[in-house]
């Protein structure tokens, strides 16, 4: 089935999220990434790079249709400051990068988190 992305920011996160949340794929994911440098395409984050591929590759193997929603987190001196709206979000709680969650009604059904965010056997059992 088709795999769908969109993207946002920080600063657009709650709009797009909204629209993301209201829309019909059976199965939706936040994926929380750095920032990419716009002349490498790479990420600020190793971490970031290894999982990217992973996840898009095990998602976009999956029999249903899924969303996935790209949050960057912004440059390394953003997302290192300890009140990032989304290290305080009390829903959301992140706490590295990438960070993969699985979106279900309107909670959170099952997350990776940076450390695991690349484990094509975990990115599987998410999607189940």
């Amino acid at each position: 089935m088709p795999l769908t992305m969109v993207d946002a920011s920080v600063v657009d996160f709650a709009a797009v999220f909204q629209k993301f949340k209201a829309d019909s794929p059976r199965k939706k994911f936040l994926l929380f990434l750095a920032d990419k440098d716009p002349i490498s395409s790479l990420s600020w984050c190793p971490d970031c790079n290894v999982a990217e591929p992973v996840i898009y590759q095990k998602l976009a193997a999956s029999a249903d249709e899924v969303a996935v929603l790209r949050a960057f987190v912004g440059d390394r001196p953003t997302w290192r400051s300890p009140v990032h709206p989304w290290r305080v979000d009390p829903l959301l709680k992140i706490r590295g990068v990438p960070t993969l969650i699985r979106w279900d009604g309107d909670a959170i059904a099952g997350r990776l988190e940076d450390y695991e965010a690349h484990v094509p056997r975990k990115i599987d059992a998410l999607l189940e």
